[in-house]
């Protein structure tokens, strides 16, 4: 064994002994220094809490998509000027923060509905549900347009992606143009966009938590405003919040692979 070899044994032990120090203190702080009888009193609202995150995150990335498939399709096919509308919606949405949409919405159209039934009685009385939206609506309008804004540049370029030759061919086999988008351009173009597509969702996962500023009370929020002002323990609350999301983040990491195994890249 020369010194070299014998050098990267040291430093692979060395680093061992250091993991397994911060994994021993990590564990005894979890069991013994943290601070933990807060969870029988909270966890009703951390479960709720979670649903709904999971429900903002889930239909916002479903209709987010529904509404980015056409965006990106008609940026590729046209006509010209609904071209440039979906160019200029996915602009503006990837060229805004999404705190900062979220705020536009909540405080912009939340605050419309009460004005106008203020003026007309007879809106008021008509579409009070209108007027009586919660927060989480306002805060899933805002996660579904930027995310139909962000997938939709997406889509563009997997539609655009697609080679030219295989949708020729279908044409040549007398296709029509619906069956050619239905059976070889958009599936190609989803094979394409598969690997982008989970890394998408992991981050409009992460993203959730600015809800919280329009009074949501999702996971975060139930965290930030009820636990942790209630009881003034903040770390453990915290280190719940950071396992609930990277097991969401496991799981959906793993169901994407899943699925690119299923469904192989072909070019």
């Amino acid at each position: 064994m020369t010194g070299f070899d014998i050098f990267k044994l040291i430093a692979k032990a060395i680093v061992v002994l250091i993991l397994v120090a911060i994994l021993t203190g990590l564990i005894y702080w979890l069991l013994a220094a943290s601070q933990w009888g807060w969870m029988a009193t909270y966890y009703p609202l951390l479960i709720r809490g979670l649903w709904l995150t999971l429900l903002l995150w889930v239909l916002s990335c479903v209709i987010g998509m529904l509404f980015a498939i056409p965006i990106g399709l008609v940026q590729v096919t046209g006509p010209s000027w609904l071209a440039a509308i979906a160019r200029g919606f996915c602009t503006v949405i990837r060229g805004t923060p999404l705190l900062l949409q979220l705020w536009l919405i909540y405080y912009g159209l939340g605050s419309l509905f009460p004005q106008i039934g203020m003026v007309f009685p007879d809106f008021r009385k008509d579409f009070m549900w209108l007027i009586r939206l919660d927060a989480f609506w306002y805060a899933l309008l805002a996660f579904t347009l930027s995310f139909a804004g962000y997938e939709g540049e997406i889509m563009r370029g997997a539609f655009l992606g697609v080679p030219r030759g295989e949708l020729e061919a279908a044409r040549a086999f007398g296709m029509s143009p619906w069956k050619v988008l239905t059976r070889v351009w958009f599936p190609r173009a989803v094979r394409l966009v598969l690997p982008t597509l989970a890394g998408e969702v992991v981050l409009q996962l992460k993203a959730t938590p600015l809800a919280m500023t329009v009074t949501v009370m999702d996971l975060a929020g139930v965290v930030r405003n009820r636990i942790t002002q209630d009881t003034f323990i903040v770390y453990e609350p915290l280190m719940v919040l950071a396992v609930i999301y990277m097991c969401l983040t496991f799981l959906t990491v793993w169901a994407f692979k899943f699925i690119e195994k299923k469904v192989p890249q072909k070019r």
